[in-house]
């Protein structure tokens, strides 16, 4: 049985990707925040969940250390933590570029570092982050500076890690995924088209499209699921 980590495994995404991988025959481990006050309300044999804090490199790196003491190997990555905020540029100051850049950058290298490493010494593996589209051109993050500086380095990063396998069966993708169908946008934007945004579910089965024999010869991949909007 392969195995994946989903972190975030809490959130709407999240939990999506668990359910997906858990269908497709995998053991899923999932993170969780301490005293996260979302449950996850899926009982499975071949899911468990993990209490760790992707904002410290030494925990997350114990934590994939224990992941792979346990299952011998990782097969599958999904990196889903990361968070949101407006600001112009008169309105940011280093502090909001700071917490956007432990959020959602060093939440992800963090697990994505010592993941390479383990799948560049198996030679194979997949790894996915989420990006943005603020963070894939400058120009969409009008607004929203801290958070389109701090997704732009998912992409840098994703860059280097494919140059660096070349050669290798190991992939790291980057999701971009446009408005996500949540309850919580919905709350947020009651007046928008929910017919144009993308579905947690939808995204999930791109990602676990991505980690199937069909997939296999797809290199460096950016990954726009957008639906409609």
């Amino acid at each position: 049985m392969k195995t994946a980590i989903v972190t975030g495994a809490s959130g709407n995404l999240g939990q999506a990707v668990v359910k997906r991988f858990l269908s497709g025959d995998y053991y899923v481990v999932g993170t969780v925040i301490p005293n996260d006050p979302v449950e996850i309300n899926i009982r499975d044999k071949n899911f468990e969940t993990v209490i760790a804090d992707l904002m410290n490199e030494d925990a997350s790196e114990k934590f994939i250390d224990s992941v792979i003491a346990k299952q011998q190997t990782i097969d599958a990555a999904i990196l889903t933590v990361g968070g949101f905020a407006m600001g112009k540029m008169a309105d940011t100051k280093t502090s909001d570029v700071n917490k956007q850049l432990k959020l959602n950058f060093e939440t992800a290298y963090n697990i994505a570092r010592p993941v390479f490493n383990q799948m560049m010494k198996n030679g194979h593996g997949r790894i996915f982050m989420i990006g943005s589209r603020p963070g894939s051109d400058m120009h969409n993050s009008k607004g929203m500076v801290a958070y389109g500086m701090a997704k732009s380095l998912i992409f840098r990063l994703a860059e280097l890690m494919n140059d660096e396998a070349k050669g290798q069966d190991v992939v790291t993708s980057v999701i971009v995924p446009s408005t996500i169908d949540t309850p919580q946008n919905r709350q947020s934007m009651p007046d928008a088209d929910f017919n144009k945004w993308v579905k947690a579910e939808a995204i999930a089965d791109v990602i676990y499209f991505y980690c199937t024999p069909a997939a296999s010869v797809i290199r460096e991949p950016v990954i726009k699921v957008y639906n409609n909007s």
